[in-house]
């Protein structure tokens, strides 16, 4: 408990404060109520506060030596290394993620902590050539000054990372907004690390606050250039208004309604592995989770056997118990959302081949088939451990399904002849699908980032340094430009 009360603050120029706003964000255990700790929200003067802070520390922080950040960065992946089962069981506690996805989880934010030392030594700039005599156009690539991060839920460790890690690598200043439940593991414990990782003060700064206290001012003040923001593409879509409006570039990595397609030739066990982790990992609240299910007509049946045989062997409960593979969904709300929508489902015709109980945040595991291809069920993005399994007749038809969705973040396609998998993916609109595996993928050197309404722009490896730094143009005039007049 002292672990989340200790952390349970805002964080801003290096001090941990209690904030001022009206109200308190209770932070409770998904998986059995209890309440962690009661934070008081964050107020506009503390929005400002956080945002002239960073503004102050940036600039010696920018020119400081590459190698200096980086040696901060490996620190910091040093205390995240020696504090992982504390920062586990955090996940445990305050996600409901079960222990496999918060070990999961640590270990891919340990990797994006290792990239984000190679980025701070990694910006290029470049000489080219003019067409007037005697002139060097030399191009910097500059940190773009402050970043807002806006992180979510489900993944809030790792995806705030993910933004934080080399937005600090690039000299950048960083104010972090998390999601209001995970304050903790997506805000209070980052900046802790960072703190005894000796980071100067006010280069990371945590408001742990809501809409409904301070508005858009995360989005709207004149500091931040960039915000980073991962979430629904209903809220995604006002953030890149409001910044666009205010001229700010905008990164988001929004929701997902993932296509995991069997071809006829793929090895149906293999394939039936991958779709029940790519749909089920922590209980589906994963924006590149499989919602739909596509199989060829020809291997429908045995697939959809086995699927359901390994689906309802499923365990769900106690997401501490390194037995249990599906715990808690994130709150109350989002049960009784998840409960309503399979309900609409069989409304409309479909049938249910496991349906699952509810108790509580506890939601057991849904297979849905025979929807109706104009179903709206079909076109959203499911939140949580319900699944859709739709037959396909050839490829023409499986790329048409895959591509009938306003989203476009993740996909996979199982078959035998790998090639003839590659062809197929290159046709699905969807900023990342993979052959062979899973849906749920995330790479430190690769651009990681989605296509129509999934999001803007792109994050990891060299996407990071495009995100969160900006081109200057310096021209040399070395000898004497003719001028007209």
């Amino acid at each position: 408990m002292s672990f989340f009360t200790d952390l349970a603050h805002q964080y801003i120029d290096g001090e941990w404060r209690t904030g001022s706003g009206s109200w308190d964000i209770i932070d409770f255990n998904p998986y059995n109520g209890e309440k962690l700790a009661a934070i008081t929200v964050a107020s506009v003067d503390e929005v400002d506060e956080a945002y002239l802070a960073a503004e102050r520390a940036q600039p010696a922080w920018a020119a400081s030596s590459a190698y200096r950040r980086r040696d901060v960065l490996e620190r910091a992946l040093r205390i995240t290394q020696d504090r992982e089962d504390e920062i586990v069981e955090a996940i445990i506690d305050e996600l409901g993620g079960t222990r496999l996805k918060a070990a999961y989880e640590v270990h891919l934010a340990k990797e994006f902590l290792r990239e984000a030392m190679q980025t701070a030594v990694r910006p290029e700039g470049r000489i080219l050539p003019s067409p007037v005599e005697g002139k060097e156009n030399r191009v910097y690539r500059l940190p773009v000054g402050v970043v807002g991060v806006i992180s979510p839920f489900n993944f809030p460790f790792l995806v705030t990372l993910k933004s934080v890690a080399p937005a600090l690598a690039l000299g950048n200043a960083v104010v972090i907004k998390p999601n209001q439940n995970t304050p903790v593991v997506g805000g209070g414990l980052i900046a802790k690390i960072f703190e005894d990782a000796g980071l100067p003060a006010g280069l990371l700064n945590v408001l742990i606050t809501d809409i409904a206290e301070i508005g858009d001012a995360l989005i709207e003040h004149r500091v931040p250039k960039v915000i980073s923001f991962a979430g629904s593409d209903k809220v995604g879509r006002h953030v890149a208004a409001v910044a666009a409006s205010h001229f700010k570039r905008a990164v988001l990595e929004l929701s997902g309604n993932s296509a995991l397609v069997v071809l006829d030739d793929a090895d149906l066990d293999y394939a039936v592995d991958a779709a029940v982790f790519s749909r089920f990992v922590y209980q589906g609240q994963v924006c590149m989770a499989a919602n739909r299910i596509l199989v060829d007509r020809s291997v429908e049946a045995e697939f959809t056997r086995k699927f359901v045989a390994k689906v309802r062997s499923l365990v769900t409960g106690d997401p501490a118990d390194s037995r249990t593979h599906i715990g808690p969904v994130i709150n109350t709300l989002q049960a009784d959302s998840l409960t309503a929508l399979v309900e609409q489902a069989l409304a409309e015709g479909a049938t249910a081949l496991v349906q699952g109980s509810t108790r509580g945040n506890l939601v057991e595991p849904t297979v849905l088939s025979g929807l109706a291809a104009d179903s709206p069920v079909l076109a959203q993005e499911i939140f949580g451990p319900v699944v859709l399994l739709i037959p396909f007749d050839g490829e023409e038809e499986a790329v048409r399904i895959a591509n009938d969705s306003p989203y476009g973040l993740s996909g996979a396609v199982h078959t035998g002849n790998l090639e003839r998998g590659v062809r197929f993916a290159k046709r699905v609109e969807t900023g990342m699908i993979h052959v062979n595996d899973s849906t749920v993928q995330d790479d430190p050197q690769v651009a990681f980032g989605g296509e129509k309404f999934s999001g803007l722009g792109r994050l990891n490896g060299d996407s990071a340094v495009e995100a969160f730094t900006t081109q200057k143009w310096i021209s040399v005039q070395h000898g004497r430009t003719d001028f007209p007049f």
